[in-house]
């Protein structure tokens, strides 16, 4: 039998041990951002912007908090409660807002009355309905450019701005996205092009558009279906059959983004050349968080560096060993800490 007296210091340096793990892990995880579960929206409705479209729109947070709208990419993405998990919901009022024709908008996938413009309005109407005074604005890939244009638009209205995976809506960042990406993805480009019979593949965009914007959906899912296939692909470093899988048996967002984006660059977004960056001096002063993966091929960073050295005291994080979603761990992570940047930023004005 072991005596007593011998139990007690091994009794007190595995005490000792277990503390030190502890501590170590608590310090681990303190660098992390902590995902707050998303619970029900506070408050949720349904916005009438015109004699056709209708907005679905949602509210998480603090009711008291600083408001902030999150614009999702696509165009026409949806979006979706997990873009809560980004906010210290204690702190922010966070507003999600499905564009026109996307999402729980409605009618879906109308694309009468549906340009940049009309977004912009409808943001604006948003507001004045919420009663907001100003907010920030927090918009990843297609909603980056799109929260840019609000802000030029309305340049007062704004705190601030957070923007994942920047996209300026020129004709080069199209190109990036028909052309340029096959260079990374030269397997997933072929797959996409071999979908279209060989007399339809010199022209990829008026032959995908013609068939996308189709109102059989015997034709346009399966055109929506091998486009998204092919921007999934890309938008990840790495990501799980399974989850391109999932993605792909979602008929809202594969008929939403691919018919709304067809429209949209069909129409070159509905921007002048340059635009964006033409009319910066409108908003050049505000407080600026850009978070782009190192590896992302749908936006490049160059795009984000671009920008990021047009404005002054602006923030540049520029996220290694990631792609383009904001889904990939290192992205969400890096949006967690610009949400928190933004606070410190905002409380020094």
């Amino acid at each position: 039998m072991i005596k007593i007296s011998y139990l007690f210091p091994l009794f007190v340096t595995l005490s000792i041990a277990i503390f030190l793990i502890t501590l170590k892990n608590c310090y681990a995880s303190s660098s992390k951002p902590l995902k707050v579960p998303v619970s029900n929206p506070f408050h949720e409705g349904y916005l009438k912007v015109s004699s056709i479209h209708e907005l679905r729109y949602a509210e998480y947070g603090n009711p008291k908090g600083v408001p902030v709208i999150v614009l999702h990419g696509g165009p026409g993405a949806g979006s979706s409660p997990h873009d809560a998990t980004f906010f210290d919901l204690k702190y922010w009022r966070v507003i999600l807002l499905d564009q026109r024709g996307a999402g729980r908008s409605h009618p879906f996938t109308e694309m009468r009355e549906n340009t940049t413009q009309d977004l912009i309005n409808d943001i604006e109407c948003l507001r004045n309905h919420l009663h907001i005074d100003q907010w920030v604005l927090f918009g990843g890939s297609w909603g980056s450019a799109l929260a840019l244009a609000y802000g030029e638009t309305h340049p007062t209205k704004v705190k601030g701005f957070i923007l994942r995976g920047l996209f300026l809506g020129r004709e080069a960042e199209t190109q990036q996205i028909w052309r340029g990406m096959k260079d990374i993805f030269p397997d997933a480009w072929q797959e996409m092009v071999d979908f279209l019979p060989k007399e339809e593949q010199a022209d990829l965009e008026a032959s995908f558009y013609k068939r996308i914007l189709n109102p059989d959906r015997h034709i346009a899912l399966p055109a929506a279906r091998a486009l998204m296939k092919y921007d999934l692909t890309c938008a990840f470093l790495t990501a799980s059959s399974k989850t391109l899988d999932d993605m792909l048996n979602n008929e809202t967002l594969i008929l939403g983004v691919a018919r709304t984006f067809s429209h949209y660059a069909k129409n070159h977004y509905f921007l002048q050349p340059d635009q964006l960056m033409h009319h910066l001096k409108k908003i050049n002063h505000l407080p600026l968080i850009l978070v782009n993966g190192r590896y992302d091929v749908i936006t490049i960073p160059k795009t984000a560096f671009l920008l990021h050295e047009k404005w002054p005291g602006s923030k540049l994080h520029i996220v290694e060993t990631s792609g383009h979603s904001a889904m990939e761990p290192k992205i969400a992570s890096e949006l967690t800490n610009a949400t928190e940047e933004m606070k410190k930023l905002l409380k020094g004005n």
